[in-house]
């Protein structure tokens, strides 16, 4: 290495832990890409301090600059990106260090648990293997003693029969256990620092929960400071033990968990709270969205960020932007000049509420008509082997005899582990076709006697809303040509097109004068409002969503319910609703639906399922959503389920559930035996028609 390269830092030592040294401290951090339209300044200022044992949640809605924060810290920014100000280890500098140096400390000293587990590992060599690198790299083991620690590590996290799965490849995990290995990797070398990147986003709750309840262990073990980025209040509140929100690039909100949460500073703090439906409340009013979208980070306008879309914005809030300073409150800092106002403010007396009338009234089911009747519903696929000469060895059984029904204006909520059967389910009577065994009766017309001129016209009626609104819109067509589609094939007056165009438009709040702009000039929200759009287009009666708001951040999800719902109530829609975040199902559905392995095992009226759960897989879901009060979350008793959802092509005898069952630990053998070889049907509970649930044993948890 020439002299003129070599490295400042080169022979220092790497940081150690110094009594009443924060373990991190970023102080003035700006961070700035140069991009074809100018320089995205992506971080702005940012000032943070981490220590040793103490959580930091750092949240905000996508593009507020977390990440590349985070990325800033582990030194794994893209070339070309600029960086300024300090980022300090234990004191020690990491700003200007070459790579093999932070090599060195990434892994031993800070370490990171990325949101993708499958990219996070390299597929081509066994989890075993892999750790073992990380130990041999960072520390002085042979080849034994590295391998004992991974099988221990692999114990620790709770991955079983670590012998065994140690050789085994992350392809042969599910997400939920790679994400375990990458926990197992991250503690290996009892970093002093862990920096968890969304680590739960891409898993189901109760993975979720698991691997929660994991990193609060791997903390306890390493006494390590933990920066917990995350878009989930509710994460942040059970977890957490002080919080910054970050917007547009920089922190505009810094204090104490509970701070954050009853007595905010900032509106944007208090509008992405007042945005979250909650798991443990019935809905009685809308969600109070935070209108509009963050500000591009190429050119940001004068004055506060937040101001086009701040309800309290006034001319003082345009003229500069207001620094991070002290507030009323000890140890709350706030990026807001009328910080003062806000105190003793409910949520709902900032962000007015829109009114939507009749918003969260029942459905007289008795009076209603039946819109969907599903009766003994299966669907089984074909498990083939061999790469020429293929065979068949097994069979999937990927819904398996349910059974439901939704009537006119109500809202059903499909609920479930990846892989139980929900999507299988929707496609299914999406498809309108004679289906494998049993009945699917769409507005009174049975599927399997449809002709195709019946089947295109009951499709009229049906209609349906897809999870990723960029995926299912053409991006090669304008919005006008998407919305205008379905009209366009269903034979409707040409001379009449535009204005019906216009019309959706502005029922779903797009501005019409933008219906010649392609899919890439909309945010995600109102991408997933051309999608209702288009589904409204030929006036159905039932809508099938297939997760529509998973994709969008939780201030623009707010507003997309409210429009479901006011759609709903104006006009007469009947909802089939699919998603994994329950806490959506409370809010907007009025009867849910719990899956587990191809089956409903729990079927009732919303308030009572999530309120009095009965079977043991519910309680078990219900208790592991977190809700977004930190006095609350921290008092709960979670229901942790081991294991992961067993295979379709091989699932258990009897009860489909008992091999998770935490109540079938505790039955004598007698019924463990019924467990084992009974598969318990869905019946009626306490004689009632509209509550059933599977199970031998069925009792009443409050998990709230």
């Amino acid at each position: 290495m020439s002299k003129k390269n070599k490295p400042v830092f080169e022979s220092e030592a790497l940081p150690e832990r110094t009594p009443g040294v924060p373990v991190l401290q970023i102080k003035g951090l700006h961070v700035r890409f140069p991009s074809e339209d100018g320089v995205v300044h992506a971080v702005r200022g940012v000032d943070l301090t981490v220590n040793a044992g103490e959580v930091v949640g750092l949240v905000g809605e996508s593009g507020s600059g977390k990440s590349v924060t985070s990325m800033s810290v582990m030194g794994l920014l893209d070339e070309n990106a600029a960086v300024e100000g300090s980022i300090k280890l234990h004191g020690t500098e990491l700003l200007g260090r070459d790579d093999n140096w932070m090599s060195e400390v990434r892994g031993k000293k800070v370490a990171m648990v990325f949101q993708d587990p499958l990219s996070a590992l390299t597929p081509v060599y066994t989890v075993g293997d892999q750790i073992v690198e990380a130990l041999q790299v960072h520390g002085h083991y042979s080849d034994r003693q590295a391998w004992d620690r991974a099988l221990e590590l692999l114990g620790m996290v709770g991955i079983p029969n670590p012998e065994v799965r140690a050789k085994s490849f992350p392809h042969e995990f599910s997400g939920g256990m790679r994400q375990r290995v990458i926990i197992a990797m991250a503690i290996a070398n009892d970093p002093d620092l862990i920096i968890a990147d969304e680590p739960t986003t891409a898993l189901d709750v109760t993975i979720q929960a698991q691997i929660l309840d994991l990193l609060r262990v791997a903390q306890r073990e390493t006494h390590a400071g933990v920066v917990m980025i995350t878009h989930d209040l509710g994460v942040v509140a059970g977890l957490a033990d002080r919080v910054a929100v970050m917007y547009a690039g920089r922190i505009v909100e810094r204090a104490d968990v509970n701070d954050v949460f009853y007595h905010s500073r900032h509106p944007y703090t208090v509008g992405l709270l007042g945005s979250l439906p909650r798991p443990d409340l019935d809905k009685d009013e809308p969600l109070t969205p935070v209108e509009g979208n963050p500000p591009s980070l190429l050119a940001l306008p004068p004055g506060c960020p937040f101001a086009p879309r701040c309800p309290m914005a006034s001319a003082e809030c345009l003229a500069a932007e207001p620094d991070l300073v002290d507030t009323d409150l000890a140890g709350h800092t706030s990026a807001c000049i009328k910080f003062d106002e806000m105190a003793g403010k409910r949520y709902d007396e900032i962000y007015p509420r829109e009114e939507i009338p009749s918003f969260g009234a029942k459905v007289d089911r008795a009076d209603a008509d039946v819109i969907l009747h599903v009766d003994g519903l299966v669907k089984t696929y074909p498990l083939m082997k061999g790469a020429v000469f293929k065979r068949r060895v097994g069979t999937v059984h990927a819904v398996d005899h349910i059974s439901f029904d939704i009537r006119a204006g109500e809202t059903l909520g499909l609920v479930g582990e990846s892989g139980c059967g929900k999507t299988t389910t929707i496609m299914s009577i999406l498809e309108l076709a004679r289906p494998e065994e049993g009945k699917v009766v769409v507005l009174g017309h049975d599927t399997a006697e449809l002709s195709a001129s019946e089947r295109k016209k009951v499709r009229q009626d049906l209609q349906v809303v897809f999870q990723d609104p960029m995926a299912s819109l053409d991006p090669r067509l304008p919005i006008f040509d998407i919305i205008a589609e379905p009209l366009k094939y269903n034979g409707y007056p040409r001379a009449r097109i535009a204005a019906r165009v216009e019309e959706l438009m502005a029922l779903v709040g797009l501005e019409p004068a933008h219906a010649n702009r392609y899919p890439r000039n909309f945010s995600g929200g109102q991408k997933q409002r051309v999608g209702i759009a288009r589904a409204l287009a030929l006036e159905p009666k039932l809508l099938v969503l297939d997760e529509p708001v998973s994709a969008l951040d939780v201030s623009i999800q707010a507003g997309v319910l409210n429009l479901l719902e006011r759609l709903r109530v104006d006009m007469g829609l009947s909802y089939l609703f699919v998603a994994h975040d329950l806490s959506v199902v409370r809010h907007i559905a009025h009867r849910v639906a719990v899956m587990y392995l191809g089956r409903i095992v729990e079927l009732g009226p919303v308030g009572e399922v999530f309120d009095h759960p009965e079977h043991p897989y519910s309680q078990s879901l219900l208790s592991a959503i977190p809700i977004p009060d930190p006095v609350k979350e921290r008092k709960r008793s979670r229901i942790l389920l081991e294991g992961d959802l067993p295979s379709p092509a091989n699932p258990p005898s009897g009860c489909p559930f008992h091999t998770r069952c935490p109540k079938f630990k505790t039955l004598d053998e007698a019924d463990q035996a019924r467990c084992t070889g009974e598969t318990p049907l869905l019946a009626s509970a306490d004689g009632r028609e509209d509550r059933a649930v599977a199970c031998h044993f069925p009792e009443v948890v409050e998990v709230f």
